[in-house]
């Protein structure tokens, strides 16, 4: 058997899946939030018929909805249970392997899926100073699981990961050696299982060695990233010791002058708290706009609005600044894709980000851009040397490959 239950747990919420990997096809999917807050939610969907045996799964989608207290995780998984039990698929006949868990922030200490353990758990918890918001969400995940399934291993999948292999050039900031070093100050990076998902699956498309192409890799949602991929190494990334860094997104301010922290505290009377909800929620698009979703900045871009025109800009601006710094990072680039909510879906964010890469071998063909299409398709020009590509990412199944990676040892 290779069913795997993916797990990616917040403080008041969390999502999963359960995914066969002898298909590499979801069986079901779930979502259980507002928990300690009075009435729960609960979200079930079936997404397959999983009759055990059956060779390609039949098509039954149902989704099943529930309001009830949940006043903890633990709570959470016994109506995520209730709900398998009830709606299916069996988890008797179709019985999970192993748990894998979304972990945001491994530090330096993990650089691959690691078995949980106490000692892990401990410092996945110490690692909750880099990770406020993530970490120690995802622990009461991890132990409401553990409960639920006492008897399977439980593998974590770290976010920073993938960017273990940065240089030192690439991670150290130009700051003071010994401070860095004592508050563990340096270049992490996040969205890693999307983009070594991404990258290994380009190469996988274009049948090529993964080992031979440089490649670029835009995760674009609310939260955004760039990635450059040596070999199918990360060499570069843009978000930093926190996922504040780098691009501008749906609410993150993304690289800003430190110095307008210190001016906003001295002239503007704003507490560290002020500064950190300014940077984090009230920043971005939506900052520029008012609005923080790319189909209500288009939106208001087609009408003529300036403030929503201007964050456009500024937007694709940081987009084409970090392709042109990684493109001379990797002395060149064979492969650019583009994925998540805004990379899979806005044809104007990707002509846009590579309007100005002509000089790079950059050439869309705008016809195969604006095509919406599932799966992995090319947008490029068939003349182009560098093949842009939409890949559609896929974390749940990237976690599901790794734990399983783990359980089998």
């Amino acid at each position: 058997m290779s069913v795997i239950l993916v797990v990616n747990s917040g403080s008041s919420s969390f999502k999963y899946q359960l995914i066969d990997l002898a298909t590499e096809q979801p069986l079901a999917s779930g979502l259980v939030e507002r928990i300690g807050e009075g009435e729960g939610i609960a979200t079930h969907k079936v997404l397959f018929s999983a009759q055990p045996g059956e060779p390609v799964p039949t098509a039954r989608d149902a989704s099943y909805r529930r309001e009830v207290p949940i006043p903890n995780h633990t709570e959470g998984f016994a109506v995520m249970l209730r709900a398998f039990e009830e709606y299916g698929p069996s988890l008797t006949e179709r019985a999970p392997v192993a748990v894998g868990h979304r972990v945001v922030h491994g530090g330096a200490r993990f650089f691959e899926p690691t078995l949980i353990t106490p000692l892990v758990e401990i410092n996945i918890d110490e690692l909750s100073l880099l990770a406020p918001l993530h970490n120690p969400g995802a622990l009461q995940g991890i132990k409401a699981a553990t409960a639920a399934f006492p008897d399977l291993p439980h593998v974590a999948v770290f976010d920073t990961a993938f960017h273990q292999t940065l240089p030192p050039a690439a991670y150290t900031y130009a700051i003071d050696a010994e401070l860095a070093e004592a508050h563990r100050i340096r270049r992490y990076g996040f969205h890693g299982t999307s983009h070594k998902f991404v990258s290994e699956a380009a190469a996988a498309f274009l049948e090529r060695p993964l080992g031979d192409l440089r490649q670029i890799v835009f995760h674009l949602g609310n939260g955004a990233s760039v990635t450059a991929v040596d070999g199918g190494r990360s060499v570069e990334t843009s978000m930093g010791m926190t996922p504040l860094e780098g691009l501008v997104m749906g609410t993150r301010s993304g690289d800003v002058d430190p110095a307008v922290l210190f001016h906003l505290h001295r002239r503007a009377d704003m507490s560290v708290a002020d500064l950190d909800e300014l940077l984090n929620k009230r920043s971005g698009v939506r900052g520029l706009s008012g609005v923080s979703d790319m189909r209500d900045i288009e939106e208001r871009v087609e009408a003529g609005d300036a403030a929503a025109t201007l964050a456009f800009e500024v937007y694709l601006h940081r987009l084409r600044a970090y392709a042109g710094a990684y493109i001379a990072q990797l002395g060149g680039v064979d492969v650019i894709s583009f994925t998540a909510g805004v990379g899979e879906n806005s044809p104007a964010v990707r002509a846009g980000a590579m309007a100005t890469l002509g000089f790079a071998g950059v050439r869309i063909d705008p016809e195969r851009n604006q095509t919406r299409a599932r799966g992995i398709r090319v947008i490029s020009t068939d003349d182009s040397p560098v093949t842009v590509l939409v890949v559609p990412t896929n974390e749940e199944l990237e976690i599901a490959r790794q734990t399983l990676a783990v359980a089998r040892g």
